[in-house]
């Protein structure tokens, strides 16, 4: 049996129209799981693979109200969730001096309170079902480390990765609760604040992660594999930062060929 089979699971991924979200349930999709998917506005094109297509809600997750329906759109379509994937976040580089009080409000609401309202919303229906159910949330390095320029989103991160911890701690044995610390990405979007030049030198692996590296940790995550893990932080970083102080090891290890 292939432990990355989901066939028949029902997934719902937050910001799941774009991106990595997209990725992410397009990789569920492949590997057979139902999956809907949420936004402020309907995209253009739905995420696929192979005959199967991703279902869409709109929904501003932000909204507790809106966070509610989206769970009940999901058991109302599906009669189950099985896997909650909250992916939706983000936030524009902002000096934390001269930011408004607004920005850091909204920053804080989209990428720490909207995946607590799913959550909460998804909770009593994973505990209903025999076999429980999984909520991964989509975290980053900014959390772990200090984020100048991105400070409210860094400290909203943090504060997701400690509340995923805590509802493992609350919320066993029925549901599961575990983060990804997701690193660079390269999504291909215009703006993008990936330097490659800059993501070579410092990340170990010398390159961002892609979109699908991302989805392939939460299938990982999803699956039978990773059945007892709960309360877990896996890192999908490429190993990490040099730290700054320090010649770099590469040059060294690998010099350059003549």
């Amino acid at each position: 049996m292939d432990p990355l089979d989901l066939t028949g699971r029902a997934v719902v991924v937050t910001g799941g129209t774009r991106g990595i979200g997209a990725a992410i349930a397009g990789a569920f999709l492949s590997a057979g799981a139902r999956v809907l998917v949420c936004g402020r506005h309907e995209p253009a094109e739905l995420p696929r693979a192979g005959d199967a297509t991703a279902g869409f809600v709109r929904s501003d997750v932000r909204d507790p109200e809106q966070a509610a329906a989206l769970v009940a759109a999901a058991v109302k379509r599906f009669g189950r969730l099985d896997v909650l994937v909250n992916n939706a976040g983000g936030a524009p580089g902002a000096p934390a001096d001269s930011a408004s009080p607004r920005l850091h409000a909204k920053i804080l609401e989209l990428n720490l309170l909207a995946p607590l309202h799913v959550s909460q919303a998804a909770c009593p229906v994973m505990r209903e079902q025999s076999d429980g159910g999984l909520i991964l949330m989509v975290g980053s390095v900014s959390g772990v480390r200090p984020s100048p320029g991105a400070a409210a989103y860094g400290a909203a991160k943090a504060g997701l990765h400690h509340l995923a911890t805590s509802l493992a701690m609350e919320w066993a044995p029925r549901v599961r609760v575990n983060t990804l610390v997701v690193g660079p990405v390269d999504t291909g979007a215009p703006g993008s604040q990936v330097d490659p030049r800059a993501v070579a030198r410092t990340v170990p692996l010398g390159r961002a992660a892609t979109p699908g590296e991302v989805a392939g940790a939460c299938l990982l995550l999803a699956s039978p594999l990773a059945g007892y893990l709960s309360g877990a932080a896996l890192a999908v970083h490429g190993g990490g930062e040099w730290p700054g102080y320090l010649a770099d090891p590469r040059a060294a290890a690998y010099p350059p060929q003549k």
